[in-house]
């Protein structure tokens, strides 16, 4: 899938439209994330610390995740024409650097009245849900 947006307006949004990608997590991610937030908790940042805590390695930021349903949604569906409204969040499992995760969006409800849609979120990392949640966007003219 490519990164460029199909421009759609609420009428042409269906109920069961599903979008996804895939993507590596890169310690470059996890730096540039933990730089960007000011979240340098350890668990994130010392692969030793979070060994010691059972941890395989560096833990992913649950929001640097949440942040690729971002791209699902400005970049995909909706696509460019969306604005963000809200977004629920439950992180279920740990992620890694190097792990490979695909992030998923499901269009579940529309409304014409309010030109909100509502997406099912997923991301996925070796058949196992690691975050899921739901998030509305306002679908501009």
């Amino acid at each position: 899938m490519n990164d460029i947006s199909i421009l759609q307006k609420i009428e042409d949004i269906e109920i069961g439209q599903k979008k996804s990608f895939e993507l590596i997590v890169t310690e470059s991610m996890l730096n540039d994330f933990a730089k960007l937030s000011g979240d340098k908790n350890p668990l994130h940042m010392d692969e030793n610390y979070a060994k010691s805590k059972n941890f395989k390695t560096r833990v992913c930021h649950g929001m640097l995740l949440a942040s690729f349903f971002s791209r699902l949604i400005g970049m995909y569906v909706p696509g460019q024409n969306s604005l963000y409204f809200s977004q629920s969040l439950k992180f279920q499992h740990p992620c890694y650097v190097n792990d490979r995760i695909e992030i998923h969006g499901e269009v579940v409800d529309k409304s014409l009245a309010t030109k909100i849609v509502t997406l099912k979120t997923t991301i996925i990392k070796d058949k196992c849900k690691i975050v899921d949640g739901m998030g509305k966007v306002i679908v501009r003219d």
